[in-house]
């Protein structure tokens, strides 16, 4: 047996999947209904045997998500951070409708490590706001190139409209005061779970590895739901806008 396979054989990866969740529900207490309205977009655009690419794809939670309701499918998941790949690749090892790919997405040439050349659906989210306007528009030209003529793009993540600065501050006062009181309960935070899984022997060492990639947080951009639409469509896809919305994140699709 490999070092690796007994990391792997010593982790209990549907665990850290769970805790993942737990810990994303925190910030966002209606993350599933985003992802539910994510694939009824799938289904109703592309089909329920759809070539996916999970973008930026974390521990894979699109991608459980997708092959849970749509078995015929399958996902590339492409992300950097060697934690949550571990957990990732964990999770769905021997399933062959899955594969991950390593790549850094503000390189130029990342699309060269993927197995296809263009996809029915690109899907991400709660990731894209670690980058700024430019890279990410840049990002935005590659995944146009990627996504096959009726195919879909989309993104879920915080898109901040700036022109409403005290709706903003009223609604931002009150989730905090909620997410204040479920850690009041228990909850676990983001920096809370990254030192569990510091604490964990499987992930000990890709997780130091994950924090000298990206130190502790985003520093991106939170852009309007108007400034992705109008960049997406700059950048090639025909229609765009969001198809869901809380108070304080947006799904956004393009149509190519």
């Amino acid at each position: 047996m490999t070092d690796a396979d007994t990391t792997t054989a010593a982790a209990d990866w549907q665990a850290w999947q769970e805790s993942w969740d737990r810990q994303q529900e925190w910030y966002m207490p209606d993350r599933e209904e985003r992802f539910r309205v994510m694939l009824d977009m799938v289904e109703a655009l592309v089909g329920t045997s759809a070539r996916v690419l999970d973008l930026a794809c974390g521990t894979g939670s699109i991608t459980a998500r997708l092959l849970a309701r749509f078995p015929d499918a399958t996902s590339t998941g492409v992300d950097l951070d060697p934690a949550l790949l571990a957990i990732a690749e964990g999770t769905f090892a021997g399933d062959g409708r899955v594969a991950f790919v390593t790549a850094d997405l503000t390189d130029p040439d990342w699309t060269a490590a993927l197995p296809h050349d263009s996809y029915d659906a690109v899907l991400t989210a709660t990731a894209l706001h670690w980058l700024h306007r430019e890279p990410l528009a840049d990002l935005y030209g590659h995944v146009a190139g990627l996504v096959r003529d009726g195919g879909v793009f989309m993104n879920a993540d915080h898109m901040i409209d700036e022109t409403t600065p005290r709706i903003n501050a009223a609604e931002r006062a009150l989730r905090h005061a909620r997410m204040d009181r479920a850690r009041e309960g228990g909850a676990l935070d983001w920096a809370g779970w990254w030192r569990l899984a510091a604490e964990d022997p499987a992930l000990a060492e890709p997780t130091a590895r994950r924090f000298e990639i990206y130190g502790d947080h985003a520093d991106g951009d939170t852009p309007s739901a108007a400034w992705h639409a109008r960049v997406l469509r700059e950048q090639g896809f025909a229609e765009a806008r969001p198809v869901w919305c809380s108070p304080s994140d947006t799904l956004l699709l393009a149509l190519k």
